[in-house]
């Protein structure tokens, strides 16, 4: 990158800080009011969702050390213990998100002042506003979390995720942990951190500057795709639970046929065929 360029980067990024030290502060919202919040970002906005959609955590089948590893993190976090950052990566379809929202479920159970608030990947350099004012209601702990989350070649906002991770002089809030999901398990694509190595003159402490985002969660939860029976089982708990009945054999069949036309085998392919079967069956998912 020429002087020029780096020059002309640092003066919009100092007119990106004075801008938002001139915005109105985050509107509060009532934490009592819902168990969780979706974060507006162009509003500064806390809107309440009142039923978080969510599957109970023992549906979640083939991921029970990832499931126990995230449940003892956040009933340490709800018990007002020190708890990490954590980063669900990995495969598509195969249970990241529906983990975080069933634990959240889980342990909101046992401790009601747990709560979760929802930010999109796209107003991520929000997120320091976000935390300032989480920060102010002490009385309840907060998972942030971001679904999704990645970065691409051109995009610098990883720098505001890290810095708001550590939480600067301040530090971060006490009351807030963040949880995210992905498909890549540094959060940003290879080629970015490879192209950074090339150019750099030192290409060791380019490429540490891109993996360092991922180093920020203290927990790395690794997910991948599942084997032909791992599916079934899922697929057998989902019919069992919402009383899809269904003879075994059958089952087995058709769940193998659905996979086969989707090219391949995860939770959300085994929830994607009990969804079609139970609408085949009139039953409702409830």
């Amino acid at each position: 990158m020429c002087e020029e360029s780096r020059d002309r980067i640092a003066l919009l990024r100092r007119i990106a800080e004075a801008l938002e030290r001139f915005m109105p502060p985050p509107r509060a919202t009532d934490p009592a009011e819902a168990p969780g919040f979706f974060w507006d970002g162009g509003t500064d906005s806390l809107l309440p969702v009142e039923d978080v959609r969510r599957l109970p955590l023992e549906l979640l089948r083939g991921i029970d050390a990832h499931k126990r590893t995230l449940l003892a993190n956040t009933r340490r976090f709800a018990r007002r213990l020190p708890a990490n950052n954590a980063l669900l990566w990995g495969a598509r379809g195969s249970g990241k998100s529906a983990l975080v929202k069933a634990t959240f479920g889980a342990v909101h159970a046992e401790y009601p002042h747990l709560r979760i608030v929802e930010i999109d990947r796209d107003v991520i350099d929000t997120l320091p506003r976000l935390m300032r004012l989480l920060r102010a209601w002490k009385d309840y702990r907060f998972i942030v979390f971001c679904d999704d989350l990645s970065f691409d070649a051109d995009d610098d906002t990883y720098k505001t995720l890290k810095s708001a991770l550590e939480g600067g002089i301040e530090g971060a809030p006490e009351n807030v942990v963040f949880y995210a999901t992905s498909n890549r398990r540094h959060l940003m694509p290879r080629e970015m951190i490879e192209n950074e190595r090339k150019v750099a003159i030192h290409p060791t402490e380019a490429e540490q500057e891109k993996v360092s985002l991922s180093d920020r969660f203290g927990l790395w939860l690794g997910f991948y795709p599942c084997d032909q029976e791992t599916y079934l089982d899922i697929v057998r708990a989902y019919a069992a639970h919402f009383g899809l009945d269904v003879p075994e054999d059958e089952l087995r069949a058709r769940a193998i046929e659905w996979a086969a036309t989707r090219g391949g085998r995860s939770g959300r392919v085994a929830w994607q065929f009990i969804r079609d079967l139970a609408g085949e069956l009139g039953k409702r998912l409830d």
